[in-house]
């Protein structure tokens, strides 16, 4: 068998481009991938720091309500609140409160207490502020 037999025509292949082609949309897709999960974690650790903001802004609330209803005025408010419970821990609430005093019939008082507690968890980049109003008398 001779290389240059009348009946034997030169080849010249397309699988090397073919592969190369093949190649080259498998790593566009890897990476495609890789950069959705990373986005993907990242969207689901602000929404753990944003849930975590939100209870310390409840629980500065709840507190903050204790303490004004205890001790009569806004000025009984301990502000801010750092929490040392593990759920919490890098967290802390800011609480602010306003009295007004109407003609209310009925039990409770005449004084209306609105107080905002602000959670703040996190920093930088990964800070997550949450809001919670509450009214009582």
């Amino acid at each position: 068998m001779c290389p240059n037999a009348p009946g034997l025509q030169r080849q010249s292949g397309a699988g090397l481009p073919i592969a190369l082609f093949i190649i080259t949309v498998l790593s566009l897709l890897v990476a495609g991938m890789a950069q959705l999960q990373q986005a993907s974690g990242e969207s689901v650790s602000l929404q753990i720091q944003s849930q975590r903001a939100f209870f310390a802004a409840e629980s500065g609330a709840q507190v903050g309500v204790r303490d004004v209803l205890e001790g009569g005025s806004c000025s009984a408010l301990n502000s801010p609140i750092s929490f040392s419970v593990p759920a919490l821990s890098g967290c802390n609430a800011s609480l602010a409160c306003e009295s007004v005093t109407a003609n209310i019939s009925g039990p409770g008082g005449n004084t209306v207490f609105s107080i905002a507690s602000t959670g703040q968890c996190g920093s930088g980049m990964d800070q997550a502020v949450r809001v919670v109003e509450v009214r009582v008398r």
